[in-house]
């Protein structure tokens, strides 16, 4: 097939695991341990044989970054990862865009916004330690979950665009269908501007559950046929969730089922019109088009939508718990603002207030129902005792 016209494909990949999960695992479950640490492991390998022409953006939770890089953890799993040289590996920019994220894995506008830029601003101190770059241009919000008030916080962050899913991006400037999902925009908030990437959920969702790729191109081709521009198709997915990333048996994971055939393809020439691209090289060549409002939503997990974050906040006990994370963040602003202690026992306290707090709000004490709602009040309730000596 031959076309004048390229299609550009961004492969994006979330990486998380809470805080002390993967240790955990390896105690009560080490199976499920050996297969998460083989998914990451399996990326850059993956990736070597066509260091040429793939590409693929990785974000990674601060807790995720934490556990890897972990001397203690690293020396558990000698055995069946090599931790150190992974990181190592994941510095390579001519296969690896690493994503910018927020530490704790929170639903950004879930939490408190003076906990925001604490989320953004920790991870970027880990990130520029392990990965050694000052900034990031591209930026994953955890569970892709944006409104359009984080805008002047990303930008002030020094980020250059970040992806949001297409379920909720609408076009203030006149456009077609596929140049409003095929094209990077600009959105506006607050005197602030960011440039944002539209992740294709349809085919985001086949990306999750195992596509072929002879499937994936005539869809791509389909979808993208009255483009009078080069498109953008951004997949985006969990790296290490499911058997599709997970399955140890070699031939029959996403890297050997689907990716390995679709470079293959490019390499020998039989696939004209495809190329792996990482997001900032396309916005540097194509530049963005128009302007668009993104609606507050989340990415599709399970049965839901993502629509209204009901995931996270559908029970009681949800909203109760979210309650008491907006009632300690408070608290923790109030000690702040009378100024920092003089006593360092005193700004210990404070400190470990603080990170419990953030702490408790990852996604994934709600993600579960009522299940994790335990360790959300736990690490609160210890917020709440380091405050005590404060009030």
């Amino acid at each position: 097939m031959s076309t004048a016209r390229t299609i550009h494909h961004a492969l994006v990949l979330n990486l998380h695991q809470p805080a002390g999960n993967l240790a955990e695992l390896l105690a009560t479950d080490p199976w499920e341990a050996r297969q998460i640490l083989c998914a990451y492991d399996r990326i850059p390998r993956s990736l070597w044989r066509y260091e040429d022409i793939a590409k693929v953006h990785l974000s990674l939770s601060g807790t995720l970054l934490e556990t890897l890089s972990d001397p203690a953890f690293q020396a558990e799993v000698y055995g069946i990862v090599r931790l150190g040289d992974l990181l190592w590996y994941l510095q390579n920019t001519r296969i690896i865009e690493i994503l910018g994220t927020g530490y704790y894995h929170p639903v950004l506008p879930l939490i408190p916004p003076a906990d925001r830029e604490e989320q953004i601003r920790r991870w970027q101190g880990i990130g520029r330690h392990l990965f050694w770059r000052e900034t990031c241009p591209g930026f994953w919000p955890p569970e892709l979950g944006f409104s359009m008030e984080l805008i002047p916080l990303l930008a002030a962050a020094g980020y250059r665009y970040c992806i949001v899913d297409s379920e909720y991006v609408v076009a203030k400037t006149p456009m077609s269908w596929a140049a409003l999902r095929y094209r990077p925009h600009i959105a506006r908030y607050g005197g602030r501007q960011i440039i944002v990437v539209v992740r294709d959920r349809d085919l985001s969702i086949a990306q999750e559950s195992g596509m072929e790729p002879t499937w994936f191109l005539r869809e791509v081709r389909e979808r993208t046929r009255h483009c009078d521009f080069e498109p953008l198709v951004v997949t985006a997915t969990d790296g290490e969730n499911g058997g599709w990333f997970r399955n140890l048996t070699p031939g029959e994971t996403f890297w050997d089922r689907c990716h390995a055939p679709l470079m293959e393809g490019i390499r020998s020439g039989a696939i004209e019109d495809l190329r792996a691209v990482f997001i900032n090289d396309y916005i540097d060549r194509f530049g963005v088009y128009g302007e668009v409002i993104v609606r507050a939503g989340a990415w599709n997990t399970g049965e839901h939508s993502g629509i209204g974050f009901v995931q996270w906040t559908g029970s009681e006990a949800q909203r109760e718990a979210w309650r008491r994370v907006h009632e300690v963040s408070a608290r923790i602003r109030r000690v702040e603002e009378r100024g920092s202690p003089g006593d360092p026992d005193a700004r210990r306290q404070l400190e470990e207030a603080r990170w419990r707090l953030l702490r408790a709000e990852t996604s994934c004490n709600f993600f579960w129902g009522d299940a994790r709602l335990g360790r959300c009040h736990a690490d609160l309730d210890a917020a709440l005792e380091r405050l005590a000596a404060f009030e």
